[in-house]
Formats: structure tokens, sequence, C-alpha cells
């Protein structure tokens, strides 16, 4: 891999990470247009794709690390609200953990093909964009409505945005997108719920980063051949995540100022034009999908 296409698909990882739209499906065009699809890169670059996570991880840490030193202290007795918000994100990633692990080559092996992910792509647009008019119409029923700290979520909330999580393991439905439609459907405010989105990303990514990364290696021994690191090359490694750490800095604070101002509608149309250039770049052989050998 060359350092200009670490730094592509770097800017692709952080920027789309956070935002509603699924990383994976820009990260499939983004490394199809630079023809590393082909098939003896493709398993070395799908987890490069999944490690380069790391710096969408690191890029939460630093914005939220209020909200992280909350935590780290209620863990240790000093801070009821923060043990309390450390319990309800706890909750929300044991489903995704659970069902990650058990599924991840069943998922990849039946779903990870153009018509699945151009499906997942389309009904979440859909989906934003109902919602967007659900949650805009329910403001205006009750402008006056108090808005519920992260740390106000009930259990029983927190596991049902822990449920929807699930669903973005759909490859083209998005992490982001499910989990802050989740924290609006239980009663949070867009902001509220990317804010909470953003923490339980932590766990989440970070669960899978080292996942895929482990599995990568092991694979690699197992078959006697190259992990991604002598495959790709540290220093393309090195250098996606640090434009992933970046970008996803970027993305994430705008994206929270965004959400201050307007809806998510404007995703779901993104998703659906989305769906529309990946669907004719299949079609006229530009991008292929499929999963790793």
């Amino acid at each position: 891999m060359e350092w200009w296409q670490a730094i592509i698909l770097g800017l692709v990882e952080g920027v789309t990470e956070y935002l509603p739209v699924s990383s994976t499906g820009h990260l499939i065009l983004a490394s199809a247009l630079m023809g590393l699809d082909e098939p003896e890169k493709k398993a070395a670059v799908d987890a490069f794709n999944i490690v380069i996570q790391g710096g969408a991880i690191l890029a939460v840490l630093g914005l939220y690390w209020p909200r992280v030193k909350q935590m780290l202290f209620g863990l240790v007795g000093r801070d009821p609200k923060g043990l309390r918000l450390a319990l309800l994100l706890f909750v929300a990633f044991l489903p995704a953990a659970i069902l990650g692990v058990l599924f991840d080559d069943w998922i990849e092996a039946r779903l990870f093909f153009a018509g699945p992910v151009l499906l997942a792509l389309a009904l979440g647009g859909v989906y934003m964009i109902v919602l967007d008019l659900w949650q805009k119409r329910r403001h205006r029923e009750h402008p006056d409505a108090e808005t519920p700290d992260i740390t106000d979520l009930t259990f029983a909330q927190a596991v049902i945005i822990g449920l929807l999580q699930c669903v973005a393991m759909w490859p083209g439905t998005s992490r982001s997108m499910m989990t802050i439609t989740g924290g609006i459907l239980v009663g949070l405010r867009p902001r509220q719920a990317a804010e909470f989105s953003f923490l339980l990303g932590l766990p989440t990514l970070g669960g899978a980063t080292v996942y895929k990364l482990a599995k990568n290696v092991k694979e690699a021994h197992d078959t006697g051949g190259d992990n991604l690191f002598e495959q790709l090359g540290v220093l393309p490694v090195a250098i996606g995540l640090v434009v992933a750490t970046i970008s996803a800095a970027i993305a994430v604070k705008w994206l929270v100022s965004f959400l201050n101002r307007h809806g998510l509608a404007i995703f779901g149309y993104y998703r659906l034009v989305l769906c529309a250039v990946l669907g004719a770049a299949i079609l006229l052989g530009y991008v292929s999908i499929g999963p790793s050998q």
C-alpha cells in the first residue's frame, strides 16, 4: 500500500465512522477506485480498514475526555453518575460484543455482497428521513420537554440502543446511524444521542479493532501467509491511524454542531445518493463486493 492510499483510506474512515452514512460503503468505494480490492490484497485491506478505526477511538477519547474521566472516577467510587454512565455503556455494548464474535464469519460470508450492502444503504436512508420527520413532529408537540442527560437513561433504554447497534453488523448499515437513532427513539435529543453513540463507540470499535487484528495475525500464522503489516507495511498503518484520528475529531465536532441546528434527514438523502453511485459503479464493473478469501 502506498502512503497516499493510506492517507485517503484514513481520511474516509475518520470522516465517515461517526457520521450516519456507512463507513463500509465509502471504504469499499475508495478501496476499489484505488485498485486495492484485488483478491490477494483484499483480506489485508479489509483488516486495515478495521484497524484504523483506532484513530476514531483516539479522537473521541480526546474530545470527550471529561466524560471518560467522569467514568474512571465512577469506577473507583468517586462519581456516582460516572459509574452509572459506565454501566449504561457496558450494558449497551454487551449485545454487539456477544453477537459480533458469534456471527462475524457468518455475516461476512453471507451479507458482504453487493445486494445486501446496497439494500442496507437504501433502507437506512429511508429510515432516517422518516425518523427525522417523526422527531421534529414530537419536538413541535412538546417544545418544553425536558432534555435528559445521557446518565438519566434507564438500563432498559441502554439495552434497546445496544440491540439496535447489532443491526449495524449488516454491512452498509452504519453503527452511528443505529445508535444515534436508537438514542432518539428512547427520548434523547439528537445531540445527546450522538454523545452516547460516540462513547459507546469506544468499547465497540476498540473490541472490533483488537478482534480483527488478532484474527488477521492468527490466520496469517496458521496458513503461513503474511499478516496485514507484512503485506501492506507498518508505515501505511501508522499513517492511516494518524489521519483517521485527525479527520474523525473534525467530523465529530462538525456533527455535534450540525445536529444542534438540523436533523438527520440530510444524511438519509445522502445515503440514497451513495447507494445509487455505488450501484452504478458495481454495474459498470468499477467496484466488486465480496467476502475476503
